[in-house]
């Protein structure tokens, strides 16, 4: 894997919904190039906030959310053509911006070609053990047969990952993607449900392609080891951590988030070994600025996103605030983003310049992007850890009560502190550090002689 990716910070954009898209597709629909609206404008708003990496949600052709593909070798028509995409995948490359694509490998839509062979010629159909069919029954669309399907969810049909001819096509679509389109990644979509075997084989094609392209699998519960490994993927998506970043601050209870980081990668770390997706919301689950009960608090989030342990993801919009519940539908947590509306009505420019900083202060210190982790203070309103790699020594102090005096004691080999987000200057005092973090706040503090 490429060490580009030590110093990756993530942009996910759904783009169906970014794009204004996100609507059941019509035989009628005509194409049309709303790939465009990833502009100029657009870009250099990623670049001021300091991202280096965007990970755009299924952009191929299916009926409606971009996870029901339809075929993999083409863009999706709501948002373009292929040549549209290049073109996009080339303009990111030349700003910088490393692409990575959603593979949606377990399943497919209804809409998908070799499955309508199916409904067609039915058992005679060359098709029929790409899927899991039982011609013996029947299903709410009347087919005349039944089939395996994504955890209840009929429109989505569950691939035969065992059969060599569906792992061919999926394995020349990547090659596709990689080849024509230059991508640096792809995030495996339930990757939990996905056979292992499968994963291995994704795995070893990939590093034979780009040696480079980062592989993050979707893990939402269980072993993160069974699937991030060096024979499987680099990277899983760490829903355990965003679920404590979230309730910690709700709860006025940074206990919940230091298990959590201890449980995976303090000293007897069960995953010190795993690579993490970090996010504190995405497209399918609350906005942060819809679930935090203290907004005051949003920065110290964001804080603590970009200097935990894996790489951080900010969801498009949520720099703004913008709100989204899960319990309104995926719609309302996928919507069209107007950039120019959201900076003229934005009140909110401390947390870009906050999430701006914290993007610099992560690109600049190895300590943060892939030191160890140490736990130096922990109470219910109070979290101090280090990062430390080599001879890079930071620490990173959160306080969610009032006004707060740390006095943190290890032997350091250096003579004072540095504040990476103001530049006040702390001295060491007989292997003491003393300083101050206001209410509802945090210090990032590096070491130096």
């Amino acid at each position: 894997m490429g060490k580009w990716v030590d110093k990756a910070i993530v942009y996910q954009v759904y783009p169906l919904g970014f794009c204004g898209a996100l609507y059941r597709k019509k035989d009628d629909d005509m194409y049309v190039n709303r790939l465009s609206l990833i502009n100029d404008e657009f870009i250099d708003h990623l670049k001021n906030i300091g991202i280096n990496t965007i990970y755009l949600g299924p952009i191929f052709e299916s009926s409606y959310h971009g996870y029901d593909t339809s075929n993999y070798f083409k863009i999706d028509s709501r948002l373009g053509n292929n040549n549209d995409f290049k073109n996009l995948s080339k303009k990111l490359h030349e700003n910088n911006l490393r692409v990575i694509l959603d593979g949606v490998f377990n399943h497919v839509g209804r809409e998908f070609w070799a499955f309508k062979d199916v409904i067609r010629n039915r058992n005679k159909s060359k098709y029929k053990d790409w899927f899991y069919i039982n011609f013996n029954s029947n299903n709410n669309y009347n087919d005349g047969l039944s089939y395996s399907n994504w955890e209840g969810h009929n429109e989505l049909v569950k691939l035969n990952l065992s059969n060599v001819k569906v792992k061919e096509h999926i394995f020349n679509a990547i090659k596709y993607w990689v080849n024509e389109f230059n991508i640096d990644g792809i995030r495996l979509d339930v990757a939990y449900s996905l056979d292992r075997e499968f994963l291995i084989e994704v795995k070893n094609l990939c590093s034979t392609l780009n040696d480079g392209l980062w592989l993050i699998g979707e893990m939402i519960h269980g072993d993160y080891n069974s699937i991030c490994n060096k024979d499987m993927l680099d990277a899983v998506t760490n829903y355990e951590c965003y679920k404590g970043i979230y309730s910690s601050h709700n709860d006025k209870n940074y206990f919940e988030i230091a298990y959590s980081f201890n449980r995976q990668f303090g000293n007897y770390g069960i995953y010190k070994n795993c690579d993490f997706y970090n996010f504190v919301d995405n497209h399918d689950v609350d906005r942060i600025a819809s679930i935090l009960k203290d907004k005051e608090l949003i920065n110290n989030v964001y804080a603590m996103l970009y200097t935990m342990k894996g790489k951080p993801a900010i969801y498009y919009g949520s720099e703004f605030l913008i709100e989204g519940s899960k319990k309104q539908g995926d719609e309302a947590l996928r919507p069209n983003m107007n950039l120019k509306e959201l900076k003229a009505s934005a009140n909110n420019k401390e947390v870009l310049e906050n999430i701006s900083k914290l993007s610099q202060i992560r690109m600049n210190n190895k300590a943060i992007q892939e030191g160890e982790y140490k736990q130096l203070f922990l109470s219910n309103n109070q979290f101090a850890f280090a990062r430390i790699k080599d001879e890079e020594f930071i620490i990173v102090a959160f306080n969610i009560g009032e006004e707060y005096e740390f006095r943190i004691k290890e032997m350091y080999s250096f003579l004072k502190f540095i504040d990476l987000m103001t530049k006040e200057v702390v001295y060491i005092s007989d292997s003491l550090i003393k300083f101050r973090v206001g209410g509802k706040d945090f210090r990032i503090l590096r070491g130096y002689e």
